[in-house]
């Protein structure tokens, strides 16, 4: 255990949020914490890193272990490049190595005893050089600049001259640079582009030390994590697992919250009618009868209604009318800023229905693109053809149509005064708007905020072709999967721009991959792009630009969808066999456990008998290692 939690709880004002809350950590384990916003996340950090006092509870940290900590918001660096930022992190190798060097030298000059007792003094030097890399660091600081998104033309800007989120990167850098035992996370992934979270998943993944992680970020959190801590009305939860397995598992622990509350309630009204029958009677038997019965009632300790299940809270999306098979096509477009190219002749075609995720590096033209289709920047070159009776839903942060004197509420009341109020705070409800922020003033909010005003806007507005740009940013996961379960079942056609690679995994169709000028298109999800992305690193693949016909190529897509039904039979059969394996070894510990036990030690039947089955259970065991590696090699 390098660091516990012990019963940590922490209010502001009469406000709880935080309330006995308890976990550890071992060495190289990866731990999530997770919650919605508000829940005390960031807030439990601050604690871990004595930047906040807990009421009561304590932090224990392991001896002579360090602790290295990213916060959301970074105090900004002035007088460095960012290449100086993190070399002042190896400032301590840097002496030592001026140290050798200048060692070297005088012992030119020594001899005898002195000169045994410098080399004595340089051997260990040279060591102690050694184990902190110090023949490595440089190399390293470059892969970790050039993995967080730098190119070596960045490295000697100066960081005062980088914005917010490029601080944010040379943070990161400085805090991975500096290996400390236990690494601290909050929200890393919100300035990185997909490449560098692809290599940040990688890095802490390998990372020897251990790392608690904050994040949004759910593909990001599937790929680290060991174990997640939730935090939910002030109280914390431990899930042993990845993230997907701790979004089941918890969807399974409220569904049975649910239905013990549910069935609780239908026990209680059957006894108070029964109750209510008995006094009906009138009688001195049958109102004893209904005093026994409604002590025992008065005893029954009662569950409180779940906070959060899914039923009560759906976002259903309904175009007001069905679109032409051809929604969108792109041919030749092309747009340049100054010298500055982002894309020359550029193409997509879009069908009806189609679920489209247009992904891609920072600074490759995505936004561009989709403002381009919504005529609010012009193009250089080109043609964009919107499809018959095609009618445009657009989200896009920077161009919020919202009405700064409004109120929340009155904004979309205004927008649709058909819709019942209970509706419309259902509907705030669902992207975080509740009790009294419901009458905020929209001049009031925060730059997220509006976005997620504008968002609940655009879902109930009908339109046949959503166009989102970043649609998931300042969402909560809670909120990310309402939106994700609406678009899903959305009828509709949907272009969009995201980093949230979960989010693309559940809502996307087709992913267009935008790289030096071009698209390439890959027919499924992201995981299937991933795949392909594996599969092209040991062949040269030719980028080519989306056409009509390759869209409309049935044969690439039953071909993709039976690859796809085919993997997930063999994934579906290594569970299988990987579950009976774990049956047949405890079964295999049982028996030893009962061949141990003294009274059958001079039981020969008895040890006969236990022997049979474990040699039943071995030739079981062996055959199904067999086919573990057998369906692990195709």
């Amino acid at each position: 255990m390098v660091l516990a939690c012990q019963n940590i709880s922490k209010a502001y004002g009469i406000t709880e949020i935080l309330n006995n809350i308890n976990f550890h950590i071992e060495a190289k384990e990866k731990l999530a914490i997770v919650g919605i916003n508000g829940a005390g996340k960031s807030t439990l950090l601050k604690i871990i890193m004595n930047e906040e006092e807990a009421d009561e509870g304590q932090v224990v940290i392991g001896k002579d272990i360090s602790i290295g900590y990213l916060a959301q918001h970074q105090n900004s660096y002035y007088n460095k490049t960012i290449y100086e930022e993190l070399l002042s992190v190896k400032q301590n190798v840097i002496d030592l190595q001026e140290q050798i060097r200048q060692l070297e030298q005088d012992m030119k000059h020594l001899d005898g005893q002195e000169l045994e007792n410098a080399l004595e003094r340089y051997t260990r030097m040279n060591h102690t050089f050694e184990q902190q890399d110090g023949y490595a660091f440089e190399s390293q600081i470059i892969g970790i600049l050039k993995g967080l998104g730098f190119e070596e033309s960045d490295f000697n800007r100066p960081v005062s001259e980088l914005s917010g989120g490029q601080k944010t990167r040379v943070s990161l850098g400085r805090l991975l640079l500096s290996r400390p035992d236990i690494i601290l996370l909050d929200e890393p992934t919100n300035h990185l582009d997909l490449n560098s979270i692809a290599w940040l998943e990688n890095y802490l993944k390998n990372y020897d030390g251990a790392v608690i992680i904050v994040s949004h970020d759910r593909y990001f959190l599937d790929k680290i994590v060991t174990k997640v801590v939730e935090l939910e009305l002030t109280k914390s939860t431990i899930y042993h697992g990845n993230y997907s397995y701790y979004a089941k598992k918890r969807e399974e622990v409220r569904l049975s919250k649910y239905r013990a509350y549910m069935n609780q309630q239908a026990e209680i009204k059957h006894q108070e009618e029964v109750i209510a029958k008995l006094k009906q009677f009138n009688r001195e038997k049958s109102i004893k009868r209904a005093e026994s019965r409604e002590k025992m009632l008065d005893k029954i300790e009662r569950l409180d209604k779940p906070q959060e299940v899914h039923d009560e809270m759906r976002l259903t999306l309904t175009p007001d009318i069905e679109s032409g098979n051809d929604v969108l096509l792109v041919d030749g477009l092309a747009k340049s800023y100054g010298d500055n190219a982002l894309f020359t002749n550029l193409g997509m075609d879009i069908k009806r229905g189609e679920h489209v995720a247009l992904i891609g590096n920072n600074g490759t033209g995505k936004t561009t693109i989709l403002k381009i289709i919504n005529q609010l920047i012009p193009k250089d070159a080109g043609k964009i053809v919107l499809g018959a009776q095609v009618h445009i839903g657009y989200y896009d942060q920077e161009h919020q149509v919202l009405h700064p004197d409004k109120t929340v509420f009155d904004e979309l009341h205004d927008a649709y005064p058909n819709m019942t109020n209970t509706k419309i705070r259902n509907v705030l409800a669902a992207f975080l708007f509740t009790g009294e922020d419901v009458f905020k003033e929209i001049k009031d909010l925060s730059g997220g905020e509006r976005g997620r005003v504008s968002l609940a806007k655009l879902m109930l507005s009908n339109a046949n072709f959503l166009i989102l740009d970043e649609p998931t940013n300042h969402l909560d996961i809670t909120s990310k999967e309402i939106l994700e379960n609406a678009l899903k079942n959305y009828s509709g056609t949907i272009l969009y721009v995201s980093h949230d690679r979960y989010f693309i995994n559940q809502t996307a169709t087709r992913i267009l991959d935008l790289n030096n000028g071009s698209i390439t298109s890959y027919i499924g999800n992201y995981d299937y792009y991933i795949e392909q992305q594996l599969v092209s690193t040991s062949r040269v693949e030719e980028k080519v630009v989306v056409t009509k016909e390759e869209t409309e190529n049935k044969k690439d897509w039953k071909r993709s969808k039976e690859e796809q039904a085919k993997e997930r039979k063999r994934q579906n059969d290594i569970k299988k066999t990987e579950a009976r394996i774990e049956e047949l070894e405890q079964l295999l510990s049982d028996l030893n456990d009962e061949m141990s036990l003294p009274e059958n030690a001079t039981n020969s039947a008895k040890l006969n008998e236990i022997a049979e089955k474990q040699a039943v259970a071995n030739e079981e065991l062996e055959q199904l290692y067999a086919l573990w590696e057998e369906l692990s090699e195709e």
